[in-house]
């Protein structure tokens, strides 16, 4: 590019949205042009340039800790002694869960706790999912 170019191009970098959209009009009335017809790019161009760029999706820090299946028979019991003792059910609604598997156990737990969780019952026999 040429030093002019260039230095156009600068020039536009440093804009802000009300000025390109300023800019825009007074381009369309001095070369009688459409820019929406353009596919936008000079709007576009300007935006990309004059935005920061977008950080990086943040860690997920909620997760669903969800029983995926329903265990074993000889694994049940234990698993839903974890269950009742994780959530604090009475014994038929804890039953009712463990055997409607997949159901969550446990929503929006944070990392540590649903890491916990899903150690405790898969140390008792059963298959954990975290969402």
């Amino acid at each position: 590019m040429s030093g002019k170019t260039d230095q156009i191009l600068e020039d536009l970098k440093s804009l802000t949205l009300i000025e390109v959209s300023d800019l825009v009009e007074k381009l369309e009335k001095t070369f009688n042009i459409d820019a929406s017809q353009a596919g936008g790019f000079i709007m576009g161009a300007s935006m990309a340039a004059s935005s920061p760029a977008q950080p990086a999706e943040e860690a997920k820090t909620e997760f669903d800790v969800i029983l995926a299946e329903a265990p074993p028979a000889d694994k049940k019991l234990s698993v839903l002694k974890v269950v009742r003792t994780l959530t604090g059910l009475g014994l038929k609604e804890a039953k009712d869960l463990v055997e409607s598997a997949p159901k969550p156990i446990k929503e929006k737990a944070s990392k540590t706790e649903a890491d916990d969780i899903k150690k405790q019952i898969e140390e008792a026999g059963g298959k954990i999912t975290l969402k």
